[in-house]
């Protein structure tokens, strides 16, 4: 039962942030106006933001004026839902749960709004990394929390300038960087280090794949983070072991 609660919470705080995806980088309001069709504005009825099944019920069709709705929004609702629960059996229903499902939860946010608009909200961003540098609730290990994450802000910054200065070309968006202090945050440095490789490695075939040039690396940065938070203590061990 508890599990079920916690899958519905996070399917409902999908759908509310579907909203922010759509409205914060076009500058409106998550507030008002209440819900409604993006294509001729209707306001929706409450059995027509009911997460997941509603999409599948109106077979991904406005129920008004019958166009299409993008199928991020069931997929966005659905790996919310997902988020809550995993990290509802990694964490229980702690302080330190609220916390991590907030935080990855706008990291999700600025990954599809990466996708879609190809930038991010300095606003969405500067909310997940405060959430990373408090999330210890100590006020001694939020120091240090602080401090992982302006070394590796800064170190992805002098990458990025290398990297750019190489290629000829911008080779990593300015959002990247809070994005990677979230990861020094949560993570630390070496264990930061090591899910700042396996985004790499997690794009790589994607970019092969879609022969993109410029691909959205905020997204590998966020799975790459939410993998390693995971299965941080198996990863600590392997680097141990590679290391020492």
């Amino acid at each position: 039962m508890d599990i079920l609660f916690i899958l519905l919470l996070g399917l409902a705080i999908g759908s509310f942030l579907n909203v922010v995806i759509h409205r914060v980088p076009k500058g409106e309001s998550v507030v008002f106006p209440s819900s409604h069709c993006p294509k001729c504005g209707v306001k929706l009825r409450f059995w027509h933001n009911i997460p997941v099944l509603s999409w599948l019920f109106l077979q991904g069709r406005c129920g008004f004026c019958n166009s299409k709705i993008s199928v991020r929004y069931p997929i966005v609702e659905s790996l919310t839902g997902a988020i809550f629960v995993v990290l509802y059996l990694k964490l229980g229903f702690t302080s330190q749960f609220l916390i991590m499902v907030s935080l990855f939860s706008t990291l999700l946010t600025l990954a599809v709004i990466d996708l879609e608009y190809r930038a991010v909200p300095d606003s969405l961003n500067l909310l997940a990394l405060t959430l990373a540098i408090i999330h210890p609730l100590d006020l001694n290990l939020i120091f240090e929390t602080l401090q992982n994450s302006l070394i590796f802000g800064g170190a992805f910054s002098f990458l990025r300038f290398y990297v750019s200065f190489f290629v000829g070309k911008e080779a990593m968006g300015e959002g990247d960087i809070m994005v990677a202090g979230t990861i020094g945050a949560i993570l630390g440095i070496w264990t930061g280090t090591f899910a700042i490789f396996l985004s790499s490695i997690l794009a790589i075939p994607v970019i092969l794949l879609t022969k993109q040039r410029e691909m959205p690396f905020i997204p590998f940065l966020a799975l790459s983070l939410f993998i390693v938070y995971l299965f941080e203590k198996e990863v600590i061990s392997f680097l141990n072991y590679l290391l020492y």
